[in-house]
């Protein structure tokens, strides 16, 4: 069996957004319960994507679908706990890209958790894919490690 990859830290990301927590994302055991985990890591990258201008939701002619998505989770988080979003990405294909998120606890240098996931680049009219286009692979390719 294969030893897990240790946790991450803040070095091993290139751009970071703060998100906060809500009451209503705490469970019944007082943490931050496993989905939130995953919406938090797609609220990070989409709003790097729609501050950058290269996102728009409801009227863009390409638009990412999510084709994959993983999450590791190393410490708990709770309400009202500010998040951290590390960004990088893995990898740039001719349609798809690799995000891959780190969120990290208030000030703390190693992660809670660790995930990805990996966007499909598609014609909004016919949900086909499509190559990435010019100025979102630029900035792609600026947070690739």
């Amino acid at each position: 069996m294969s030893e897990r990859a240790p946790r991450g830290v803040r070095s091993d990301y290139v751009r970071f957004v703060a998100l906060t927590t809500r009451w209503a994302d705490n469970d019944a055991y007082g943490h931050v319960n496993n989905v939130v985990y995953y919406a938090l890591i797609d609220t990070a990258v989409n709003q790097l994507l729609i501050q950058a201008g290269l996102l728009d939701v409801t009227s863009g002619a390409v638009i990412g679908v999510a084709a994959e998505s993983g999450c590791r989770h190393h410490a708990s988080a709770a309400y009202p706990d500010v998040i951290h979003a590390g960004v990088r990405v893995g990898r740039v294909g001719t349609s798809s890209i690799r995000y891959e998120v780190g969120l990290f606890r208030n000030d703390e240098d190693q992660a809670c958790a660790e995930g990805f996931f990996v966007h499909v680049m598609v014609a909004r009219q016919t949900m086909r894919p499509v190559e990435i286009p010019a100025g979102l692979r630029g900035f792609v390719e600026r947070l690739a490690r």
